[in-house]
């Protein structure tokens, strides 16, 4: 029996408003979460989503709206944001690559995967 279960959606891509894609994948996880919750306690679950909010397309996107690309991608996960309540998604976190916690981590990471030799420069 499991003891823990962890799940997440793609950490999606803010160049522009959710479509039935996003809230497809957000519905499936969700269903999936609601079920491991019921079957070994909610304590035990943790639903993860979040936003990307990098690169040119989004730099692009920000551009045609005549703003700066963090007041854009502010804009767009608003939006996301309402939608997953509107279709009551149960996420126990939200997290945003721009946010300093998600950069913390990622260096971490890559850190320990340097140490380990698996980063390293080729030949």
């Amino acid at each position: 029996m499991l003891k823990k279960f962890y799940i997440t959606t793609p950490l999606y891509y803010v160049n522009a408003s959710p479509h039935i894609g996003h809230s497809y994948t957000t519905i499936a996880a969700d269903t999936l979460a609601r079920y491991m919750r019921a079957a070994i306690g909610k304590e035990n679950v943790w639903f993860l989503t979040g936003t990307d909010e990098h690169g040119q397309k989004i730099q692009r996107a920000a551009d045609a709206q005549n703003t700066a690309p963090r007041d854009f991608t502010d804009t767009v996960v608003k939006i996301f944001k309402a939608l997953w309540k509107d279709l009551d998604i149960s996420y126990d976190d939200f997290i945003r690559t721009t946010e300093e916690r998600h950069i913390r981590l990622v260096r971490q990471a890559l850190d320990i995967l340097y140490i380990k030799g698996d980063i390293y420069q080729a030949q």
